[in-house]
Formats: structure tokens, C-alpha cells, sequence
């Protein structure tokens, strides 16, 4: 099959990239600035052909030649591309995840290609209990402009007319098998704070829980839908970890490590991070509050639809695991002891 990838330099396309190369495919990455494609272990991913572009823009900011061959030689358009920072004006949301998207969509139909939309399972937006992977969106409950935009996106693709399907991770992390991860990106950033204890304290809800999915299996998720597209259109599936952690439970994880303290959870109705110290208010604000919705409520991902394509079932997210992530945060040099960031800050 003849795959193009956009997003192809980001964490998720990168590892895809590689896979779908790895597999015999000839695969064409899309990046914006960065043409570093590789997989999660660091090595670069053999595939055929980097174009470089801007989906925010006309033609993906290429000539009108170059688009229309970029259409005409693929099978299949895997859309990864978007902003997933959580601190950004609504425009840039719009460029990227909604534009964007429907600059892709606009390629794919003209070259006839099959879609496979890249989202995030957080389109739910701040709803708890079981959410079905064929649950119609929610009009609105968005806890972020990322959410929002990826919701936005998704309606575009239903509406588009292509043969298409949907592929929803929820929290990404490392690989299941050692804690592996090649970019430290979105909740990362909030984790290291906490984990460091410059902010020590979390607002949360009763019974909240974080469903972490670890990368390889959202790349053998969305691999399989891939070659199996004819089969997977017209649906949505959730790549999930089929067993939220509880909010203590990854409390308890980070202070089962001698060098950090368990965070302190308090009540999400009484908080106000006005109290807090002013270093750590800073931070809070700045980052880990931008984070703070997902340790307040308790989304419950159904994933039958993935498991009844693809045979494919999430590797359980226990403590076991959870040590895994961290330990390999600590072993690369991305968790400090809080003596040796004090030291060295």
C-alpha cells in the first residue's frame, strides 16, 4: 500500500512511520519544519519519500503540481497532524486541527485516497462513566481548546464523504514493555513538576481516574486499522488502556521511588492555587493546571470495536507498569531527585 502520514516528524506518526515502512509499504512522511522522522526507539524510520508543507495553508503550502502528484500516488492518507499543547489561542487550534484537517481531507478526495483520522479520545469532553466508541459527540463540556478542535476536526471527516475511519487514543505513553518514549510532550510536562514535587499539590475529584495508553499499542492499533481500512471504515475506535488508573494509584506509583514524594491530592471543590507557595503557584498555573481537568473526572473508554477489527487488546496499565514509565523518566534523566534539581536549578 502506497501511505502517506502526516504529522509523520510527531511522536505518534514517527513510530507508524517506521512500522508501515518495516512492513513492507511505501510510505511518504508529511512534516512541517522538522523532517526528523523516526520511531520511538530513536532510529530513524526507513520510509521512501519526506515532504515538507503546511496544512494551515493552501495546497498544504506546496505548488499545485506538487499536490496534485502527492494526491495522485497514495492509497491512503493516516492523518496524525495537530497542535496538543493545552495553552494556546483558539486560533492556532483552528489552524492546525481544524483547517488542517480539512486541507487533508481535500487531498485525499482529490486522489481518491482512504482516511484515517487521528484523534483523541478526549472528544468526550469532561463526561465520566462508559463512553461508547459510536457515542455521538458532545455539542459541548470541552475542558480545553485542543478538545474542542479535535471534535471539530472529526465532524468534518464524518462529513466528508471519503472512506474513512477514526482512531481515538486517550493518554499516551511509553512502551509497554520498558517505559520507552521519544518525545516528552503534553501530560509529561505536568508529571515531571509533580513528580519532582515543585508542585506538590493536585485538585481532584472522588473516584477520578488517567487512562494511559502506551505507545505501542496505539501504533499496532492504528497499523492494523490501516491495512485493514475496506473492513474498519465508517467507524470510530477507542485506543485506550481498557483499565483507567486511579488518581491515588498514580499517586502511589511516584511514591513507591525513595526519591519523590507522593503528591498531595486534595479536594478539587475547595481548591483555590491562590494558597499556594508562590513558586509553586507559578507552576501550576504555568503547566500542571493545565492538566488539572484530566485528575477530575472519570471517563470509562469502551474499546470493543478496536478489539473486534484488530484481535488487538490493550497491555494492563498496573503499578507494575506504571514503575516501568517512571523508572525509565529517571534512567534518561528527565525525573531529577528534588535535592539534585534544587542543586543544579
Amino acid at each position: 500500500m502506497r501511505i502517506l502520514v502526516t504529522g509523520a516528524a510527531g511522536l505518534i506518526g514517527g513510530e507508524i512511520c517506521a512500522r508501515f515502512a518495516a512492513r513492507g509499504h511505501t510510505v511518504t512522511g508529511f512534516v512541517h519544519t522538522n523532517r526528523d522522522v523516526r520511531a520511538n526507539d530513536g532510529a530513524p524510520a526507513a520510509i521512501d519519500h519526506i515532504v515538507a508543507g503546511d496544512l494551515s495553508q493552501a495546497c498544504g503550502g506546496l505548488a499545485r503540481a506538487e499536490w496534485e502528484a502527492l494526491a495522485d500516488d497514495h492509497d491512503l492518507l493516516v492523518h496524525c497532524a495537530a497542535v496538543t499543547r493545552f495553552d494556546l489561542e483558539e486560533a492556532a487550534y483552528h489552524a492546525t486541527n481544524i483547517e488542517g484537517t480539512r486541507q487533508a481531507l481535500e487531498l485525499a478526495e482529490l486522489g481518491g485516497m482512504d482516511f484515517l483520522h487521528i484523534s483523541t479520545a478526549y472528544v468526550c469532553g469532561d463526561r465520566s462513566g462508559v463512553i461508547g466508541e459510536s457515542d455521538p459527540l458532545p455539542t459541548g463540556g470541552f475542558t480545553n481548546g485542543y478538545e474542542a478542535s479535535k471534535a471539530e476536526a472529526e465532524k468534518l471527516v464524518c462529513e466528508s464523504g471519503l472512506r474513512y475511519a477514526i482512531a481515538r487514543p486517550s493518554i499516551v505513553v511509553g512502551a509497554s514493555c520498558d517505559g520507552a518514549i521519544r518525545q516528552f510532550d503534553t501530560i509529561y510536562a505536568a508529571f515531571k513538576l509533580i513528580a519532582e514535587g515543585r508542585v506538590r499539590h493536585m485538585p481532584v475529584m472522588p473516584g477520578a481516574t488517567l487512562d494511559f495508553v502506551p505507545l505501542d499499542h496505539v501504533a499496532s492499533a492504528i497499523v492494523a486499522l490501516a491495512e485493514d481500512i475496506p473492513n474498519a471504515a465508517g467507524r470510530v475506535y477507542h485506543l485506550v488502556s481498557g483499565g483507567p488508573v486511579a488518581v491515588e494509584a498514580f499517586a502511589e506509583a511516584i511514591g513507591s521511588f525513595s526519591m519523590f514524594e507522593s503528591p498531595r491530592l486534595v479536594d478539587a471543590a475547595g481548591f483555590d492555587p491562590s494558597g499556594l507557595p508562590a513558586m509553586e503557584r507559578r507552576l501550576f498555573r504555568r503547566v500542571a493546571g493545565l492538566y488539572a481537568n484530566y485528575f477530575q473526572r472519570d471517563p470509562r473508554f469502551d474499546d470493543a470495536g478496536l478489539r473486534e477489527v484488530t484481535g488487538l487488546a490493550p497491555p494492563v496499565m498496573d503499578q507494575a507498569m506504571l514503575r516501568r514509565l517512571i523508572q525509565y523518566c529517571i534512567d534518561v534523566g528527565f525525573l531529577r531527585a528534588p535535592e539534585l534539581q534544587r542543586t543544579s536549578g
